[in-house]
């Protein structure tokens, strides 16, 4: 029998790589999870007109007045539709505070072409009238709270446990807890969807958060009522209804170390949100 011919050593090493190559696949990396990555809209739904500064800044000039932005948050991103509060629509507060150009929460957001039922989140940054009050809008949506918050505010039989909360909005948020709704977040710096993170310490109310949103150029931090205006972070100054100075204080800094870019940390009720960002709805502009 003939002796096949011999390769040179070299050749023997190409072979042998590219039969690995051939029987050991490499990792699938379309099977790996995604991260989410997010577009952020301010939604604005009503103004209140002549709003006292002094209580929205502390310590400034007690004769201010500001046309004040009620507004809330859109983040969108592949099968999730997110708000970040939820306005309200309760008559009382229409009839007592008197808000100019309102619409419902669900119909500020069917302008910006999301239909209220296709909301899939709602994080409450906190239990006031006018961010918390409008979650039950929102049929299909989970509720996303600090337990601290929650249960520091809303008894169980839905009664109100203390006067911040009103009791529209401890009895209704009671509802969605039993209705399995309602997902209460435990602590500080908790993703509680791919990149959404929540962080307390702002002490606007007994655990108020706020919310860190990954996006394709960074993260912004959706500040709420833990800085009311952009005055609070440029002056350094804190909110004037705060259960703490300092910690509020404290909580702005950290905005600023986690939003990419201080640009990106958005205040509460700032008209001005409006004028810095741009969008082709009115009343509807994209963060970014």
């Amino acid at each position: 029998m003939a002796q096949a011919p011999r390769l040179p050593i070299r050749s023997l090493i190409a072979a042998a790589a590219l039969t690995l190559t051939c029987v050991i696949p490499g990792p699938d990396f379309s099977a790996a999870p995604r991260a989410l990555v997010w577009q952020i809209d301010a939604v604005r739904y009503a103004t209140v007109t002549h709003f006292p500064v002094h209580e929205l800044v502390a310590g400034v000039d007690t004769t201010r007045t500001l046309d004040i932005a009620m507004m809330f948050w859109l983040l969108r991103a592949p099968g999730r539709r997110v708000l970040v509060d939820a306005g309200f629509y309760q008559q009382k507060f229409l009839d007592s505070w008197k808000p100019v150009d309102f619409v419902r929460p669900s119909e500020a957001l069917a302008r910006a072409g999301v239909p209220p039922d296709s909301v899939t989140d709602v994080i409450i940054s906190h239990i006031h009238w006018d961010h918390a009050g409008g979650a039950d809008l929102f049929a299909k949506a989970r509720i996303w709270i600090q337990r601290e918050e929650y249960e520091f505010y809303v008894g169980k039989d839905g009664a109100p446990l203390h006067e911040a909360i009103d009791s529209l909005d401890s009895a209704m948020l009671a509802r969605l807890m039993n209705a399995g709704r309602v997902s209460l977040v435990e602590g500080d710096a908790k993703e509680i969807l791919p990149g959404i993170t929540v962080y307390t310490g702002g002490k606007h109310t007994f655990a108020s958060q706020y919310v860190g949103v990954r996006m394709s150029k960074g993260t912004a931090v959706i500040a709420s009522d833990n800085a009311y205006l952009y005055e609070n972070l440029d002056r350094h100054l804190p909110i004037a209804q705060t259960l703490d100075a300092s910690s509020n204080l404290a909580a702005q800094d950290r905005m600023k170390r986690i939003a990419s870019n201080p640009r990106l940390i958005v205040p509460g009720h700032d008209p001005a949100v409006f004028q810095r960002f741009h969008g082709d709805v009115p009343g509807v502009v994209r963060i970014q």
